[in-house]
């Protein structure tokens, strides 16, 4: 199997039209429900680093790792719609960060779980608050090195609409 993407013929990708052009999908006939997503990352830091970061409880000269990473996580997700082009506005009900630092791998895990109700997911809500707390935490760690690295950023759960979705 060579790297490219294989797509199942019998699936459509949802922001073409039946010409291939782009477009943001339709969701005027959907029926508004609940729907949920959570989604992860880490922040992997050399260990001296990552030991530096824990013992000062992720205190900086510019502040806290996580509480301004919290922050930025919450503003990402209310501002999905302005980063990726074909998302919908969403009146999101709920955005939730949790910061866990993991001694084994001498990374942050960041968790984020949003949930709204309405016609259309909260996948890239999810994602993009994990993936913005994440650059957050690299932009306040930086000065101490430049080896850090961001990775395993993912979907692991989603309910609601049509189907549901959970990581294996």
């Amino acid at each position: 199997m060579s790297d490219s993407v294989q797509i199942n013929q019998q699936s459509t990708l949802s922001h073409l039209d039946s010409d291939g052009d782009i477009t943001m999908v339709d969701v005027s006939g959907k029926i508004a429900t609940t729907r949920e997503a959570n989604a992860t990352g880490q922040v992997r830091f050399p260990n001296e680093i990552y030991a530096q970061i824990k013992a000062a409880d992720g205190m900086t000269k510019k502040g806290s790792i996580t509480q301004t990473a919290h922050i930025a996580g919450i503003m990402a997700a209310k501002r999905t719609h302005d980063l990726i082009p074909l998302c919908h506005p969403l009146p999101l009900d709920k955005i939730g960060l949790r910061f866990e630092y993991n001694d084994a791998l001498s990374s942050l895990t960041v968790s984020a779980v949003v949930k709204v109700t309405h016609k259309t997911g909260v996948e890239m809500e999810a994602l993009t608050a994990v993936s913005v707390a994440c650059l957050t935490i690299y932009d306040m760690t930086k000065a101490l090195s430049h080896d850090i690295v961001i990775d395993g950023i993912h979907l692991v759960k989603k309910t609601g609409g049509k189907s549901d979705y959970s990581h294996a």
